[in-house]
């Protein structure tokens, strides 16, 4: 990243001091500079309306990889900027103390929020030897543009040769906005990585063509690595409290005004806080051959009789039958729970990427030619109309 200041344009209207969350900008005779503090965040760039400051991302073949050390695993809050953590950031902490392990070198995580130095200790519980700490007000909710220009600054500034962000709605944001801000390359969706400790290069494995093979992705030259990664698919380690780290206070002070986005008022539909696939340990998914949305009541009831949340089938989701957090599959939630059923499901290659890392699959479908079969641990071919009240009278009169 490169920032310069034409000097000549500005006309000292102080925005970019606004914009600027490390506090590196100061005006000295109506004109703004940069101090030491500077670390190329590229905040300022966009708050300039006059042309006055010029930032580029650098794409070079000359970076020294020799000076980025160390991985990075960005938490992600399920309140935004605070409350507990969302189940794949510990799964990435776990993915990346393997990682850290196999280079001998740092596992640290980033928390950015307000008053949320009381989660700290969390993270180093579940893998991380430091976590870089940065609180603001304006960072209580997640947003785009400062979450961004925090993060870029802090990879500036510490450089880390790899970063690992959940593939969640807001890692997928945040991550090619951050990658394009600091000049490095991003494989998103990844489902499987290595790491070789001899040339240091994150092997990055994700899904290609619908599905239907599998990629893998090195980056060489640009600095850091960094990978999306889909949840459900790494394993989280056992918190251990008693690990010792480090928190690093990284000082910002951000500015409301300089926010182009404002929280105005969170909204959840009715039942979408209860949905939580990817910590499920019992998944009961209904798909095309229930015929019509209102059968998925008939999901719903035996999800409710063993204890189960309910999800659903992509072709279900398109057909407007269920609401589209309920998805199943490479295009919705990769889950991991000890059982999953599934309900009128054929077992499209997309849905079994998504589930076919449970424990114990149990597939009903009246086709005995079903794909869903072929990953199954138990299947039952039949009517699921006459099996499914069935199964969940029996387990209501356990």
């Amino acid at each position: 990243m490169a920032v310069r200041l034409i000097t000549d344009s500005c006309t000292g209207c102080s925005l970019c001091l606004r914009a600027c969350p490390y506090g590196a900008i100061e005006m000295v005779q109506k004109k703004a500079r940069f101090t030491d503090a500077c670390n190329q965040c590229g905040a300022c760039g966009s708050a300039c309306k006059f042309g006055a400051i010029e930032v580029q991302a650098t794409f070079t073949r000359e970076v020294d990889t020799s000076q980025y050390r160390g991985l990075w695993v960005i938490a992600e809050s399920a309140g935004g900027g605070h409350g507990q953590f969302r189940r794949g950031t510990f799964e990435l902490l776990g993915e990346g103390r393997r990682l850290a392990d196999t280079l001998g070198t740092e596992l640290s995580a980033v928390l950015l929020g307000d008053e949320v130095q009381g989660l700290a200790p969390m993270l180093i519980a579940h893998g991380a030897d430091k976590v870089y700490l940065a609180q603001d007000p304006v960072l209580a909710h997640y947003r785009t543009g400062p979450y961004t220009d925090v993060l870029a600054g802090m990879i500036h500034k510490y450089k880390p040769e790899a970063v690992l962000i959940s593939a969640t709605p807001q890692g997928r944001d945040l991550a090619p906005r951050v990658a394009a801000r600091v000049g490095a390359g991003l494989t998103a969706d990844c489902t499987g990585l290595s790491i070789d400790p001899q040339d240091r290069l994150l092997v990055q494995t994700r899904p290609a063509f619908g599905g239907n093979l599998m990629a893998t992705i090195v980056c060489r030259q640009a600095r850091p690595q960094m990978a999306t990664v889909r949840p459900g698919v790494m394993k989280a380690l056992e918190p251990d409290p008693a690990r010792a780290g480090e928190v690093v206070s990284v000082p910002v002070k951000l500015d409301e005004r300089a926010v182009l986005t404002k929280v105005v008022e969170i909204i959840q539909q009715a039942d979408e806080g209860k949905v939580n696939l990817q910590d499920a340990a019992i998944i009961v998914s209904g798909g095309r051959g229930l015929g019509k949305p209102e059968n998925f009541a008939l999901i719903r009831e035996l999800a409710a009789a063993i204890g189960g949340a309910v999800g659903a089938s992509r072709a279900a989701v398109d057909a407007g039958w269920i609401p589209a957090y309920h998805q199943v599959g490479q295009t919705g939630r990769t889950v991991q729970p000890k059982l999953y059923i599934a309900c009128g499901i054929s077992g499209a290659v997309q849905h079994l990427a998504g589930m076919s890392s449970a424990e114990c699959i149990v597939a009903i479908n009246k086709d005995p030619a079903a794909p869903i079969f072929n990953v199954a641990t138990y299947g039952i071919v039949g009517d699921l109309f006459e099996i499914v009240p069935r199964l969940a009278k029996a387990l209501r009169e356990g």
